[in-house]
């Protein structure tokens, strides 16, 4: 079964079951201020975890587009990625355990609609209990109830047992599938036997049920959610390897042709440097997709590092100068089928990409020189040589670690982390770590600078005209910001017109509404909306004003917004500037 059966094999099989399937989010959050990048495939639908209705309807499937860079270091070996894509069911307030864990179970061990995998060589975990939440005992007992032995049913703690998506937002106990990956097959275990074969990789997580009833605030959970829901996921990749009888992702057919392909052109063999590029080379070509351009800072940052990288271990096999523009070109074609968007901004991806080779090329030849002279008569680099590579040079501490193993030296890598962190970038360490941003929570302030965003979005547009086309925005309870396209910086009379333009709306006491509608009559409406980004069949638009037709902004949006304009307070722009070629950056308060 190759991984498109896969794939498709599961939205079929969930979509027999009364689930809608809804597209992947974007990898750029929206309004998520937790990681830069979509890291699990609920963080997209996390307010209607938390009761917002969705326009699909209450049981959903689909394959979200995720990233995670926290375990770059880990990258070829057998498990670890830095792209994946995560298939998911999802019940919002619908059906809860004995559903989602007797479908889970179908899917996999089904001949005839599932992935056909011998229920002897399955291992199921449950919650053990604490003060939170007691022993996952109705689990047990439907596990039970079709099949699995109690003796291969392991409770254990929360840690692993228990999911949230940080110190914020729905969670609850989980159940976890684990499948027998060795030859001969490794029979009945003792939960110490267990705990070992996970460690070796003997046994592998190909599933995974939340039941998200409860809720996280300030890292501790304060109670039941309004609705019972059924978050549940599993690894394309990973599953692949199993159901393909392979001992690693990249022998899965994900991988094994683009690797091939490298090893026809290589002078060189090294499976760790064909592993790093073709995970590296596929998360890229997706992000760039998704509208991330290569920088010094925060997501950028993380796909120069990605390129770099790949660019840098294709130099060690000498492979010819434009084989990576080939792969990826394989890659989307690999893909396209069921990513559009990747097809879609092909050229666009190619010209980043071959752009920022040659800015590595350049930086690289300066970085290596200043590199031997850093390096001269010692043993180590300081944190402050290794910084300045990084911010004069533009080399990615991966790079510059690297290159350090590869004359025997060691790296201050704690103090070049410190350094990052004291200019407010990425470090190696925190690549994947929380940034203050974006909607960061449901806090009244932050709910207001949200529908003061909508308003000074048609604002821009009033003053600037339709070339204004938002790119980001990032909300805390202190201020909003808002990233658009424009080709020129705004002068005091143009912020001040946009200014007035919002107070006004403000000041006149403007109704703000919800509409669920079908995508077609939606954007017949006028709601702006990011054409880069896929919606379902129904989408959320929030209009500012008495009715549809005649709203001063309309936008497709999940939420949430305040009521009424006139809650808002004094809108303020407090900064303006350009942040990349051909996109500006507005800064602003409500006082």
């Amino acid at each position: 079964m190759n991984s498109n059966e896969i794939r498709d094999r599961f939205l079929k099989f969930f979509t027999a079951r009364g689930h809608t399937i809804i597209p992947s989010a974007s990898l750029i959050p929206e309004n998520d201020p937790s990681v830069l990048f979509i890291t699990a495939g609920m963080q997209p639908l996390g307010p209607y975890l938390l009761g917002q209705i969705h326009p699909a309807g209450t049981r959903l499937v689909d394959v979200q587009k995720c990233v995670r860079t926290t375990d770059i270091d880990d990258i070829s070996d057998n498990t670890h990625l830095t792209f994946f894509q995560m298939l998911g069911n999802w019940s919002l307030g619908d059906y809860f355990k004995e559903e989602a864990i007797k479908w889970s179970y179908e899917l996999l061990i089904s001949k005839e609609e599932g992935f056909g995998l011998d229920p002897k060589r399955l291992y199921v975990t449950i919650f053990a209990g604490d003060d939170n939440s007691p022993l996952d005992e109705e689990s047990k007992q439907i596990w039970q109830s079709i099949g699995v032995p109690a003796h291969r049913i392991y409770a254990l703690p929360a840690e692993n047992n228990w999911w949230s998506p940080g110190a914020n937002g729905p969670c609850g106990p989980d159940t976890e599938m684990f499948y027998d990956v060795t030859e001969k097959g490794l029979g009945d275990l003792s939960l110490a036997e267990f705990l070992v074969a996970d460690t070796r990789r003997e046994v592998v997580e190909i599933w995974n049920d939340v039941f998200m009833e409860y809720e996280k605030k300030d890292g501790l959970v304060i109670g039941k959610l309004t609705q019972k829901n059924v978050d549940t996921g599993a690894g394309l990749e990973r599953l692949a390897m199993v159901l393909q009888k392979k001992t690693n992702v990249y022998e899965t057919d994900l991988f094994s042709t683009l690797i091939s392909s490298i090893q026809s052109q290589a002078k060189v063999s090294d499976q760790k440097a064909e592993r790093i590029i073709v995970d590296h080379l596929r998360a890229g070509v997706f992000m760039m997709a998704d509208g991330v351009l290569p920088a010094n800072t925060d997501r950028g940052y993380i796909l120069r590092r990605l390129l770099r990288r790949a660019i840098r271990f294709a130099d060690q096999l000498v492979l010819p100068a434009d084989f990576l523009v080939d792969l990826i070109k394989q890659i989307i074609i690999q893909y396209s089928d069921f990513y559009i968007e990747l097809k879609t901004n092909e050229e666009k991806i190619i010209t980043v990409f071959t752009s920022e080779k040659e800015k590595f090329r350049s930086a690289l030849e300066k970085g290596l020189t200043e590199f031997e002279k850093n390096i001269k008569g010692k043993k180590s680099l300081s944190a402050p040589e290794a910084f300045a590579l990084y911010s004069s040079y533009g080399l990615p501490i991966d790079i510059i670690i690297d290159l350090a193993r590869e004359k025997n030296i060691t790296v201050d890598i704690k103090g070049f982390d410190l350094a990052m962190k004291s200019h407010q970038e990425l470090s190696k360490a925190g690549s994947d770590q929380k940034f203050k941003g974006g909607l960061g929570g449901n806090s009244e302030q932050i709910i207001r600078y949200h529908t003061a965003t909508h308003l000074l979005h048609q604002a821009l547009r009033d003053v600037l005209g339709p070339e204004v086309v938002q790119k980001g925005s990032n909300i805390t309870d202190e201020r909003l910001r808002f990233d658009f396209a424009y080709s020129a910086k705004l002068n005091d009379e143009q912020k001040q017109a946009v200014e007035k333009i919002v107070n006004e709306k403000i000041q006149a006491s403007l109704s703000v509404q919800q509409v669920i509608l079908p995508k077609a009559e939606a954007e017949q409406s006028g709601a702006h909306h990011l054409f880069s980004e896929k919606y379902g069949d129904e989408v959320s638009v929030y209009f500012i004003g008495s009715d549809l037709a005649s709203a001063y902004s309309k936008e497709f949006c999940g939420g949430p917004h305040v009521t009424n304009t006139g809650e808002l307070g004094h809108f303020k722009i407090i900064k303006e500037e350009a942040i990349s070629a051909g996109v500006r950056r507005i800064k602003a308060i409500l006082e």
